[in-house]
Order: C-alpha cells, then structure tokens, then sequence
C-alpha cells in the first residue's frame, strides 16, 4: 500500500484558497494588524524554518516561497536580517495581491507572483530556471497531494519533485515541512526522480502511541544534486 497517496480534500483545491485569502484580505483592510494565519504555529514550524536557514546558509543568498499564502514566512525571514533576494510564489491570485498589500504596507522586500509551479508551461517556471538558492515550502505539497488535478497521467505530488527542480540551483536547497506525510514518506516523494537527497533533518517532539514513535510534523531539507 502506497502511504503517500492521500485522500482528496476541498484544500487542494484553488477555489478554496481564493475565497480563503478573499477573507483574509477583506479583515486586512478593516484591521492592518491581522495579516492571517500563520500555518503550523502550534507546532513552532515556521520558527524552526527561520532557525535553521539562517543556522545553515547564507543570509544573502536568493530565496523563492512556493504556495506563499500572505508571505508571513518571507516577512519573519525578512525581519531577522535576511539580505538576499526574496520571491513568493502562489496559483491563487488572491494570495498574492493580500501578500502584496501587506508588503507595501510595512515597506517590506519582498516580490510575489502568481504562479503554478505544476504546470510545465508556467511562465514562472521558465523565466526562473535554476535561479534560487533555496526554494521553501511550508505545507505546500501538503495542499497539492490532496487535490485531485492530473498532470498528464501524474498526480501533482508526483509532479512537484520534477518542476520544482527547476526553479532550485545545482547544490541548492529544497526546505519543505509536512503535516500530512511522516519524515520517510516525505523523503520517498522528493527523492523519487533522483534529483534530490536528504541534506538535513530538522527534530521535533516525538510522540509514541500503541508503540510507534513518531511526530505530527515533520521538516527535511534536500540538496538537488541533479
């Protein structure tokens, strides 16, 4: 039994994500103070993702957020020193121009455009080959391996190691964390098509139950080595 393949569900769906950051914007405008959700924070994800860029690279390097929602990871990378070039990346339109606002707004860095980084023929995508140092995903794939789309025969979350090996330099760094697939799971997706190995693993707390250990999240950092 393949363990990666997940069950569909309304969040990967790009409809979901409109009216979700249609939202989020529309109490942005009421209220600049309330710029959305921060994903993971009940797990510190987000935090241990800043850590370990700024423990483990170059802060001048380029950097490209992949389904970046409002850009909260970019803006708190942004706030901590980071020098180099910082890019978010989102299919919904809705997210991008919320990012953008909130950007403008507190005079922040940082680019954003829409993209689809599963389509072959984004113009993203080929504008940007082997640009980015370290290219980030926080629950991204989560959201992609629970839509239904089909790529030509391929699942997205079959997709994704291949297009965004594009976007990712020769030695750089793919930081993804999961919610939705175990430490293994994730390494079996991203390593599938040979172009990327584990580089480094980042450690939360482990639960056991009915003897397995194990944790609800998880963060790993693979190098393109392809």
């Amino acid at each position: 039994m393949d363990t990666t393949k997940l069950n569909h569900s309304k969040l990967g769906t790009k409809e979901y994500w409109n009216s979700f950051y249609e939202l989020e914007q529309e109490n942005f405008s009421k209220n600049p103070e309330d710029t959305g959700e921060c994903w993971f924070s009940d797990s510190g994800a987000e935090e241990k993702m800043v850590d370990f860029v700024f423990s483990n690279l170059d802060p001048s390097i380029s950097v490209c957020d992949l389904g970046t929602g409002n850009g909260h990871l970019l803006f708190e990378i942004l706030q901590e020193g980071w020098q180099g070039q910082l890019v978010g990346v989102d299919y919904s339109d809705t997210s991008v121009k919320f990012a953008k606002d909130i950007a403008t707004a507190n005079e922040f860095n940082v680019e954003f455009s829409q993209s689809d980084i599963l389509n072959a023929n984004d113009p993203f995508l080929s504008s940007n080959t082997e640009k980015f140092d370290l290219v980030l995903d926080k629950g991204t794939l989560d959201a992609i391996a629970l839509s239904e789309a089909d790529y030509d025969g391929q699942s997205g979350q079959q997709v994704y190691p291949q297009t965004v090996k594009q976007l990712v330099k020769k030695g750089g760094i793919l930081l993804i964390t999961s919610c939705n697939f175990t430490q293994e799971e994730l390494i079996r997706v991203i390593t599938a098509y040979n172009s990327f190995e584990v580089w480094k693993t980042v450690k939360y707390p482990v639960f056991q139950f009915g003897g397995v250990k194990g944790s609800t999240i998880c963060t790993v950092a693979f190098k393109r080595i392809a």
